[in-house]
């Protein structure tokens, strides 16, 4: 059965028009009325629905029962990286989402090759996020991680460090950078610790890593260095290499 996402109030047993990128899906699906569909908005759970009304413009379903579904991960996995150039981005967006990311902060960093400001780094974004919610239609998640807006590494660590969070949410067992040090701790060791955070933080550099002045100042902030082994890993491999060993670690 169809997944739609569409991001406005719904109740069992009312007829709702959904917004312009929803009906879109519904019909290049080329849906029928009286055919089922599951709509989800965001906010947790799914509904089932039916389409009562194919317009060229508009299209009406009329909600059904909610069923309180989540299939998220038991702690919340943020993602703060450099940027990747080209279409890896998108594809880091998507897989990253079918693993249950909870947000993801793009970043402008010494050695990005792709530079995004001003509107340009707003469509990107925008359509970054679009991506994330096509992909939680395809994956099965109800709620739809967070793309923030492009900040540069500095700004960001500002606003995190600033951030009230408690202390045991804003320490070395729950942000880390990924690094090639030596004396980076390994994300095995990590995880079979069995001391995850509600919430982990995991920052990953762009094509050509982290200047050694941008690891310091984030180490300075609180984040523990984080190897992944030996091997040196794409700018879109790393990140999902560690959502990946999270996300199917035997205690979740």
């Amino acid at each position: 059965m169809p997944r739609i996402y569409s991001p406005q109030t719904l109740q069992a047993d009312a007829e709702v028009t959904l917004d312009a990128a929803a009906a879109r899906h519904v019909q290049v699906l080329r849906k029928q009325p009286g055919d089922a569909l599951t709509l989800f908005n965001g906010q947790g759970g799914e509904y089932e629905a039916q389409v009562s009304h194919m317009g060229r413009s508009d299209v009406r379903v009329r909600v059904g029962a909610h069923a309180a579904v989540e299939r998220e991960l038991p702690c919340a996995v943020h993602i703060a990286m450099g940027v990747p150039a080209n279409e890896r981005m998108e594809w880091l967006v998507e897989k990253a989402t079918e693993l249950g990311v909870a947000s993801i902060q793009p970043l402008m960093v010494e050695r990005s090759v792709l530079r995004l400001f001003g509107e340009r780094a707003d469509k990107k974004v925008a359509h970054w996020q679009a991506i994330a919610a096509a992909a939680c239609e395809q994956s099965g998640r109800n709620r739809v991680p967070a793309v923030h807006a492009v900040k540069s590494l500095a700004q960001w660590l500002a606003l995190t460090a600033a951030t009230p969070t408690p202390a045991s949410e804003f320490d070395a067992s729950s942000h880390y950078i990924l690094s090639l040090q030596p004396q980076a701790t390994s994300l095995a060791r990590v995880l079979g610790a069995g001391t995850q955070a509600p919430n982990l933080h995991f920052l990953s550099g762009p094509e050509g890593g982290f200047s050694a002045a941008e690891e310091q100042l984030a180490v300075n902030a609180g984040f523990a260095a984080l190897s992944l082994g030996p091997r040196i890993l794409r700018a879109e491999t790393a990140p999902l290499s560690v959502l990946s060993c999270v996300a199917l670690w035997p205690s979740n």
